[in-house]
Formats: structure tokens, sequence, C-alpha cells
């Protein structure tokens, strides 16, 4: 049985805390409670938001809930500016690994309890039983196996059960912080970060990412034709597309450029023998034969009619011209953000489409060879750490090897990515020698990988290589053990660096909202703030200092420099690559 805990277990978490719990939507007028100090308020959602909001301006306390998009979307639907929180569902994914976050699960897991245990919420079959997932009363928000019940979505119909629902949150917040602290000295640390993007993406949703619609209409006829007005004018932009492949090889008209199979028999009467038709087999024939150039080409821009077409303009970008879709704060393994709508794929021919609006420009701040600073960071080499005190990491690095630039740039990527052949494989011999605590980091993750043993990343993330990669038992498939080992070399350093760009950019959110300045978009290790013309040179400088300010708390006072190009720029499209 959940009991008071607000005396006790409020100041455990760092920070003032409050939580918000809310109703499930479709359960009648929303209602909310808001548990702070000693005392808990529930009542109608907009009443509530309003005092959760009077709470912030006045407190700037730590929201705890059990998911951003359960507690945060009401307070970020309002304009609330929340600083700091501890999202229980971002807490789980970090202890645990994975995807799922159910608060049923969360609490499980907080507590100690088999999570295959948990039951699931009632479908109203015939032959389910309420016996299955007994509660110990009505009024009770864990059943007598000690679960969270599984009719919690029903039970919290009833308001008067929303303190309960509350104060179970807070119970496996306390725990989770107490797991974390246990696990990492940076755990603790990285759920608040992650926390924090939880709340950005939520933000990220709501505002959208701002389109000029008449700049992206021409770029989209320019690929796919003039927007139809009927399915034959559609039919006909689609002949038209293959047609301009299929002029290069007479007699084979017939063709259906969309079946694999096909067009390596074609390409194959033309002289050009390829295992497959992946984008990087093909590229090396552009030259040999006009039809491969035509190609692929038509692969483009078939990509963006299927895909990015008239449709998609129509569906995702709103009257306000904005493309909106939904965002994460963890992909479920290595932990990158990931995006809905086209958002984190958009094809760089559309990128001249995304554009700022009136009276407003674009900060647009990319970092510079990430993840081999972040690969000094966590190995603590030493020698590795010196090499990133360069603009240009790979230059100190090709000095020490004494080979060209660019043999040290695919040596350091081989590294991480677990390639050996090659120009690659002669390189990593002497990056071995030179930098032997970086190097002995990235083999031990990839031995443990092939074991299929979880891992944690530098944040403390668990990364249950296993779980990934589970199609045959670990040493039965030595191809598969291969794959876990390489996964797991690079998941070590992606999950480090997602983290310290999430730390960025949240850090970017908190210090440039003043300014009236928006992030916009989160791609991988570049940042897009949409900031009001006015402001644009002192956002640019916040930015900067933001990755100082989030480099430094994350790497622990490591003697590792980051760097980022940062510009001010109109459209996506002018930004150097």
């Amino acid at each position: 049985m959940v009991t008071d805990l607000a005396p006790t277990l409020l100041g455990m978490i760092p920070g003032d805390v409050a939580v918000l719990a809310v109703t499930p939507s479709g359960a009648g007028a929303p209602h909310a409670a808001l548990l702070h100090g000693v005392g808990c308020r529930v009542g109608p959602l907009a009443e509530v938001v309003e005092a959760a909001a009077r709470l912030q301006a006045s407190r700037s306390p730590r929201w705890v809930w059990w998911s951003a998009e359960a507690g945060a979307s009401p307070l970020v639907d309002a304009g609330v500016p929340v600083a700091r929180a501890w999202d229980v569902a971002e807490a789980h994914r970090l202890l645990n690994g994975g995807w799922s976050a159910t608060a049923g699960e969360c609490w499980a897991a907080a507590h100690g309890i088999p999570l295959d245990g948990v039951p699931a919420a009632p479908t109203g079959d015939l032959f389910e039983f309420a016996a299955d997932t007994p509660a110990a009363d009505p009024d009770s928000v864990v059943d007598r196996a000690g679960y969270l019940r599984g009719d919690a979505d029903q039970w919290l119909r009833d308001p008067a059960h929303l303190q309960a629902w509350a104060q179970a949150a807070l119970e496996t917040a306390h725990l989770q912080h107490d797991a974390a602290a246990a696990t990492s000295v940076r755990l603790v640390g990285t759920v608040l970060s992650e926390s924090a993007a939880a709340v950005l993406c939520l933000e990220l949703w709501r505002d959208g990412l701002p389109i000029d619609r008449a700049r992206t209409e021409q770029l989209l006829a320019a690929a796919v034709g003039p927007r139809p007005t009927s399915d034959a004018e559609e039919a006909a932009s689609r002949r038209a597309r293959d047609e301009a492949v299929l002029r290069h090889v007479p007699g084979r008209e017939s063709t259906d450029l969309r079946n694999p199979a096909q067009v390596r028999e074609m390409l194959l009467a033309v002289g050009v023998d390829v295992p497959n038709t992946r984008k990087w087999v093909l590229e090396p024939y552009r030259t040999v034969h006009p039809v491969v150039d035509a190609l692929l080409t038509w692969r483009r821009d078939e990509r963006i009619a299927t895909t990015y077409g008239y449709r998609w303009l129509d569906a995702h970008v709103g009257p306000d011209d904005r493309l909106r879709g939904r965002w994460t704060a963890c992909d479920g393994a290595a932990g990158r953000m990931t995006a809905e709508n086209g958002l984190h794929n958009l094809p760089a021919v559309l990128r001249p489409g995304v554009a700022a609006h009136q009276g407003h420009v674009f900060v647009r701040a990319d970092l510079g060879q990430i993840e081999p600073r972040v690969l000094a960071v966590v190995s603590g080499d030493p020698a590795f750490a010196a090499a990133t005190r360069a603009d240009d990491l790979y230059a100190p690095v090709a000095a020490r090897l004494g080979v060209e630039r660019a043999v040290a740039k695919i040596a350091v990527l081989a590294a991480m990515y677990g390639q050996r052949s090659g120009a690659a494989g002669e390189a990593l011999k002497g990056l071995e020698q030179a930098y032997p605590v970086a190097m002995d980091l990235l083999e031990r993750a990839a031995a443990a990988g092939r074991r299929g043993e979880p891992l944690r990343t530098y944040g403390g993330r668990v990364i249950p290589t296993g779980r990934f990669l589970a199609a045959s038992p670990v040493g039965a498939d030595l191809a598969l053990d291969a794959a876990r080992g390489r996964f797991a070399r690079n998941a070590i350093i992606q999950g480090a660096a997602a983290e310290l760009f999430k730390a960025w950019a949240a850090t970017v959110r908190a210090t440039t909202r003043d300014l009236g300045a928006q992030v916009v978009l989160c791609l991988h290790d570049e940042l897009l703030v949409h900031a009001p013309a006015e402001h644009a040179a002192e956002v640019a400088a916040r930015v900067d200092r933001a990755l100082d300010d989030a480099a430094r708390r994350w790497a622990g006072g490591a003697p590792v420099r980051f760097v980022a190009d940062t510009s001010v720029i109109a459209r996506w499209s002018d930004a150097k690559e």
C-alpha cells in the first residue's frame, strides 16, 4: 500500500520537488493532482495547471511524473517553461534498457519484482476475470502481489485516486534515484538531463520546424512533377520518372524499376554486374553507363514522391507553416533522439524549403568530430585527449601515426565501427600503439558484446547487447557474435555522444528562452534554433557557451575539448556541410 510519502520523500530527489499526475485521455473531464510539500491539490486539469504554472514561476521545482507525455504535456501546451524534471519512464529506460516503460513496468523494476508479472490492462474479454489482477481494496493503487493495478486507466477515472497515483510516481522516482546513485556516479545526472530532453521533445512537437511552403512546393515539382489533380495525373508523373531511366536501355522499357531483381537484369544487360542495387554499390558505376546515374536520380525522386510528396506536405505542415511530428528522447537502443514525419531524415534536396520565418533567423550549430572526442572522455586516454585540443582532431592523430590525415580519419572511425580490412586495418595497428587506453576500451566493449553481456554508457545507460541481437544463442553463430561486438563497440560511443548532445540541447533551451529562441531541430549532432533576427548574435554566443557548460558537466573535468561550427542562416541549406 502506498502511504503518504510527501513529507519523507519529496526531499530525496535533488531540488524542491513537485509531482503532477493527470487522468488518462478519454477518461471524461480531465483532472490532475499536484503534490508539493506536504499537500496535494486535486481538481480540474485547467485549475491544477494554473496552480502548477504559479509554482513554476515562484519556486521552479523539480517535477516528477510517470512520463513527459503523461505529465508534462499539459504544462507544455499551456506554455509553462518547465525547467527541471525527473521522468520516471526515462529513468527506467536508462536503468533497465529498451523502450517499453509503462507505469507498471517502472514500478515493478524499481521495487525489484519480476517484470513478467506486471498485470496487463483489462481487455473486456469474456474469459478474462477480475481475480487475475486483484487489488487489496478498491482504493489501493497496488494489487495483492505488489504490482500497480492493471486496470489503472479505468481506476483513474475517479479523480479521488489521483493523489495515490502521484504518490506512487514519487515512490518509484525515489527508488530509481537510489538505484541510479548506486549504479554510477554519473547516472543521476544523466536521468536529470534525459528528463529535460523529454520535455524538449514535447516542445519540438508543439512548435514544429519552420517551412517555406511555396519553396517546398517548387522543390517537389522539380523532383516529382507538378502537383497532380487526379489519379491519372499522378500515374502520368510516375511514368515520366520511369521513362527518364528506361530511355537509356532500349529494349528494356518493360523493366519494373521497383523490382530489384528486374533492375539487376537491366543493369547486367548493359554490362553493369552488381550483387545488389543499393546506392553505395551503384555509386562507383555512375560513369560506366548513363542508366546508372539516371537510376540513382530516379531513386532519390521516387523516395520524395512516395514519402515526402504533396500528401506529406499537406498532412504534416500546418497552416502556420510548421512541420510537426512526434519526438522521443530515446530510441530504445543507445539512446539517440528520434522523430517522425521526416524530421530526422528529410532529403537534402528539400532542405532549401526549411526557412526561418519573417523577422527570424536560424542559429545552426554542428558538433565537430563528436564521436572521437567522446571516445577521449570515456576512455580517459591522455594522449587521445591531447589530440582534442586541436580544431581538427585528425591532424595531430595523423602526425602521431605518420600517415596522411585521410588515413588517420579512416582508422579512428574504423576503430569505433569495428572495421579491420584494407587501409583501415593497417592504420589501426598504429592506433593501438599510439592510443592504447582508448583502443583497449573499444576492444573490451566489443568482447562483452560478442558474449552478449550488457554494457553501460559513460552516463550510465544500460545497453543490453544480447537483447537487441538475439537471433541465436551467444557463441552459436560467429557472424552474429561479430555483429554483437561491432554494435557494442559503437554503441558505447554513440550512446555517450547522445547523452552529451541532449545535455547541450537542454542547456540551449534553458539559456536562450528569454530571447524568444526555440530549438526546432535536433539531428544527431546538429542543432537548429529559430531566433528573432535582432538577437541572432547573442543566441549564437549562448549556444557556444551552452556547449562549454554542458561538456564540462558531462565530462566531469576531463581535459577534452569539444567544438561546434555555429552560424546564422536564413535557410537550412545555407549551412556549410
